[in-house]
């Protein structure tokens, strides 16, 4: 028996080949055939075939087809661990070979939260491009935690700290959240007082689509909030906020750069949450990528102004 299984896996070792499974990552990564197929520069017909032909291959099924996209079977979350371990090892292996006498040129992608990533980080990368010129910097943001362990990232900027041990993960900064308005209507709210904060039309999260409860702040500020407007993209919060669609938090970096918004409640609500840092030892060891981790730590303590300002 043990002989007739080692034969099998022989078998379909040799029908695989690495540009099935790099398609398969893909689509694990984008959940979406149309995605995947726009990243990978082919047409989303030759994805599907070519998972098709992967799961007969390995006679499974690796994805639940959903309208909402291809999801992860569990025989396709143990594969993924696998060949994200395969891919992550020749990546290190070119790269390693490749940069030995370039070692502060090429790409680094940084995977952050959108509010962090448009309104912090790409704001302030001209530091990085006059002193490396060479390096690239990829912006992804996402609407959930960043999976290095996948290789979505070099470097993931996350609300909360990761569980996993096998990560260099360091804190990059507190920031603050202030309760904000449309300066347009500050006349309604000059005499705003905390008891009245429930009766106000709010802004906010749909809760039950938060991927962390560090994103869960209404419970901090006042009982029975029934927003009229909820999103899980913050900068359509942002927008709503602006627009005089209601009151509701945000960072402070982001509204306190932005003239037609004002803080409420300001000496009475605070609320403080983290940023972490978080990559894989191997690819800390790449030039590139200990250059841009330390300039998002140099940035963060040069701009704790906008992060944790002082509350008037």
């Amino acid at each position: 028996m043990p002989q007739l299984l080692c034969l099998r896996a022989l078998s379909m070792a040799e029908q695989m080949n690495w540009e099935d499974l790099r398609i398969f990552l893909e689509v694990s990564r984008a959940e979406k055939l149309s995605v995947a197929a726009r990243r990978l520069s082919i047409d989303a017909s030759t994805v599907s075939r070519r998972l098709h032909q992967l799961e007969t291959c390995l006679s499974a099924q690796l994805f639940e087809r959903t309208s909402n996209g291809h999801i992860l079977t569990p025989d396709g979350r143990l594969l993924v661990a696998r060949a994200s371990k395969m891919e992550q090892d020749a990546t290190l292996a070119f790269e390693q070979i490749a940069l030995q006498n370039t070692s502060e040129q090429g790409t680094v992608r940084i995977g952050a939260t959108e509010a962090f990533g448009n309104h912090f980080i790409a704001p302030n990368l001209t530091g990085l491009q006059n002193t490396h010129p060479k390096i690239e910097v990829e912006l992804l943001q996402f609407t959930r935690d960043v999976k290095i362990s996948r290789n979505e990232a070099d470097i993931a900027i996350m609300v909360e700290r990761p569980k996993s041990t096998s990560m260099i993960v360091t804190k990059l900064t507190d920031y603050q959240l202030q309760i904000y308005g449309s300066r347009k209507h500050q006349h309604h709210y000059q005499h705003l007082a905390l008891s009245q904060l429930p009766s106000q039309p709010w802004v906010s999260y749909v809760d039950n689509l938060l991927f962390t409860e560090q994103l869960s702040y209404l419970d901090e500020v006042a009982e029975n909030i029934k927003p009229v407007f909820r999103s899980t993209s913050i900068i359509s919060q942002y927008s709503a906020i602006k627009s005089g669609l209601g009151i509701g938090i945000l960072p402070c970096f982001l509204a306190e750069q932005d003239a037609e918004l004002i803080k409420l409640v300001a000496n009475k609500v605070n609320i403080t949450r983290s940023l972490w840092l978080v990559t894989h030892p191997e690819l800390k060891r790449l030039e590139r990528v200990a250059i841009v981790w330390e300039f998002l730590k140099m940035l963060a303590k040069e701009k704790q102004h906008l992060l944790l300002p002082q509350t008037k």
